[in-house]
């Protein structure tokens, strides 16, 4: 606990700026399913005592997961494989986008608790602001028409958009912010890719080469093994109510 303090107290700055990103992405996921809401003449809370139920029980479960991470040969050791986000995608296809965000950023709160930021909070920020990205996309679509087609699309935009923004995002800020806060020249992070990769030679190729197949990679495992659970947990997440079972009868 001391480390994590001592790590907030020398970058409130950077945390100021999370924060930022963590309430305009909640602004979005709220305006989203208050709209789809009022379109859909749905009166229900947008979060009822079952649903946090669901999200502390998800976040749980995706911080677990997000403890369990895997090198990619094609990108240096700080750049892993998890599958976090697959309760989260789960959760927001299940309650909508602000479900989704909160279990993100709960995974990241509880992370945190659990296992010191190794990166200044770089890797957290990174990791709650690229999934989102991811779910997004997916959840805002499918939140409008709930079938299965619509399920299929929306994890391949997601996933889509997941890649473009995780990459411009780890080009135009992360990377650089990395750097500053470690006080490393971005030539050695470039280097790392370098080492690995011939063809890695600046920041542009770095992301090409290592962020993007990992995003790629990410967003499509992620995606196919929601689709193929998400049809047998659904009624289970809504006590297979009768507003549920339309929905269902919608997605075969």
């Amino acid at each position: 606990m001391s480390k994590l303090l001592e790590s907030i107290q020398e970058n409130v700055i950077f945390l100021l700026e999370f924060l930022g990103v963590v309430a305009a992405i909640f602004l979005v996921a709220y305006v989203a399913e208050k709209i789809a809401a009022k379109r859909n003449g749905e009166t229900e809370r947008i979060l009822s005592t079952r649903k946090i139920a669901v999200i502390g029980m998800f976040s749980a479960i995706a911080t677990i997961l997000m403890l369990f991470e895997f090198p990619m040969p094609f990108a240096p050791d700080f750049y892993k494989l998890d599958f976090s986000e697959l309760p989260a995608l789960v959760g927001t296809f299940a309650f909508g986008p602000v479900a989704g965000v909160m279990i993100e950023f709960c995974k990241i709160v509880l992370k945190v608790l659990f296992k010191p930021t190794s990166t200044a909070f770089v890797g957290e920020l990174a990791n709650f602001a690229v999934g989102c990205s991811f779910l997004l996309p997916a959840s805002i679509i499918y939140l409008f028409r709930k079938t299965k087609k619509t399920a299929i699309i929306s994890c391949i935009v997601g996933t889509l958009c997941m890649t473009v923004f995780g990459t411009a995002f780890n080009a135009v800020y992360l990377l650089p912010k990395f750097a500053q806060l470690y006080g490393a020249p971005l030539d050695a992070l470039i280097g790392m890719g370098t080492e690995i990769n011939g063809a890695i030679t600046n920041i542009t190729t770095f992301v090409c080469f290592a962020v993007a197949p990992l995003n790629l990679i990410k967003g499509s495992s992620v995606s196919i093994i929601t689709l193929a659970v998400y049809k047998s947990l659904s009624p289970i997440l809504k006590q297979n109510t009768a507003k549920s079972k339309k929905q269902e009868s919608a997605y075969n």
